[in-house]
């Protein structure tokens, strides 16, 4: 029995396009009728094509199908099944991580809110992190441009860091710094290298918060006095400058509003 290619694509429910392009690859070689050049099927072409759509299904690619299915020996068949099987297991875990990520994401975000305005004393645990931005000024140096690169295909597992530098904090100066943190846990995860200029920020006794700002350009480092308000009156002295990071931004009353996390690590004073 002889079918034509718009037979073959109903009987398998792909395109023609897709046949024609197995058919470029030697996997199907219809007969050409010579007088209207019309390509005829046979059982066979439709067989290889069902082995085509096997293999597509375990998701590799059409080219590697074709040759899967022209070229493969039994053992470099076994050897691709075991590659692809390690492919899949990566990107399982993967999506466990992106699951667990985003769920602690909804939970950051819920916390944050909930601690805008308000302070507490807690332990911050460990991280790593790097500068990459000094105010509105990037830091394109080519180290610094490598480790950007890298860091952003992290995300979102990466986090917008920032930093107010402690004379910021303590002379009133208006200066931040910008960057990328990573938690700990991701570090052997993804093999993230660590050299300058990134640095480990250990686990340490912060004073706790979260602050708002709404409106481009508006960030400022004295949104963080009410920080060393709190450490003042707590009897707590600050041991560095503080930070954070971004949990989000959003749109309130119209303009775009960003929520952040911060922490000011604190020593407590002798009684």
């Amino acid at each position: 029995m002889k079918y034509k290619i718009g037979e073959v694509a109903r009987i398998l429910g792909i395109s023609a396009d897709l046949i024609r392009y197995y058919e470029e690859k030697g996997v199907v070689t219809p007969a050409k009728d010579p007088q209207n050049n019309y390509r005829y099927y046979d059982t066979w072409d439709i067989n290889y094509l069902i082995d085509c759509l096997w293999y597509k299904n375990f998701g590799f690619g059409i080219e590697k199908v074709a040759s899967m299915v022209t070229e493969c020996s039994f053992d470099g068949l076994l050897g691709t099944l075991e590659e692809k099987g390690v492919e899949i297991l990566a990107s399982i875990r993967r999506q466990e991580l992106l699951l667990q990520r985003i769920k602690k994401f909804q939970e950051r975000l819920a916390n944050t809110k909930s601690c805008v305005g308000t302070c507490d004393v807690r332990t911050c645990s460990g991280f790593y992190y790097y500068i990459n931005r000094r105010n509105t000024e990037y830091d394109n140096r080519e180290g610094t441009a490598d480790v950007s690169r890298r860091w952003l295909k992290y995300m979102p597992f990466t986090r917008r860091y920032f930093e107010i530098p402690d004379g910021a904090m303590a002379g009133g100066l208006d200066e931040y710094e910008w960057g990328f943190s990573i938690a700990a846990q991701y570090i052997e995860e993804f093999g993230v290298s660590i050299s300058p200029p990134v640095h480990e920020m250990p686990s340490r006794l912060c004073i706790h918060s979260a602050f708002k700002s709404a409106g481009q350009d508006r960030f400022s480092a004295r949104k963080l006095d009410f920080l060393l308000d709190y450490a003042r009156a707590n009897g707590y002295s600050p041991e560095r400058g503080a930070f954070g990071n971004l949990a989000c931004s959003v749109m309130e009353d119209g303009e775009q509003t960003g929520y952040f996390e911060v922490w000011l690590p604190v020593r407590e004073d002798a009684k």
